[in-house]
């Protein structure tokens, strides 16, 4: 094994090979708990050095702000060893009894992530199209291009643009309350 592949004896069984699938799947979605846990640490004890780690592990600043934020948003005691990462991710906007209730249900129907985000957009449509909103964002001039930048975003995360924009700023307000010195990162 290297950092760019496995090399696989031609003598490999078939139950071999399918074991090591298992356990190269359980690493790949237990990386992002652990980086995320990881960012969480560096950010309570080293705020003054954090972002400097991250470079140096070379990893995205991004991708490792998600991984926090929903590992932020989930305790060690309340992540479902049988969904992954992903499942989590879906719900992690969602107050705490929303998040368990939906996992819950993930859990005992064995959704894939995205039965689960088909099944939250479904509930989401059902809900009375009629109520309004409890505020509204102010219009905020904005280029274009960027504008277009997040639609494509949305439509990447398969979530409905206004959908994908709460969820981003939900984000960006965890992260911001969260961070115990800011002026470090």
């Amino acid at each position: 094994m290297s950092r760019v592949g496995l090399r696989f004896s031609s003598s490999l069984t078939y139950d071999s090979w399918e074991r090591a699938g298992v356990q190269l799947s359980r690493i790949l979605d237990s990386s992002a708990w652990c980086l995320g846990d990881w960012l969480i640490c560096g950010q309570e004890n080293y705020a003054d050095r954090y972002v400097r780690a991250i470079k140096v592990a070379g990893l995205d600043y991004q991708t490792l702000r998600n991984y926090a934020w929903v590992a932020r948003r989930f305790e060690l005691s309340r992540r479902r060893e049988m969904l992954s990462f992903q499942h989590h991710a879906e719900v992690a906007a969602l107050a705490t009894a929303e998040q368990d209730r939906w996992l819950d249900r993930a859990e005992k129907a064995a959704w894939s992530r995205n039965e689960l985000r088909r099944q939250l957009r479904q509930s989401r449509s059902d809900e009375q199209p009629s109520a309004k909103p409890t505020s509204l964002i102010p219009r905020l001039p904005v280029a274009q291009e960027r504008v277009e930048r997040w639609r494509a975003a949305a439509r990447r995360s398969n979530d409905p643009f206004a959908n994908w924009i709460v969820g981003i700023l939900d984000r960006a307000a965890e992260d911001a309350l969260s961070a115990e010195s800011p002026q470090h990162e």
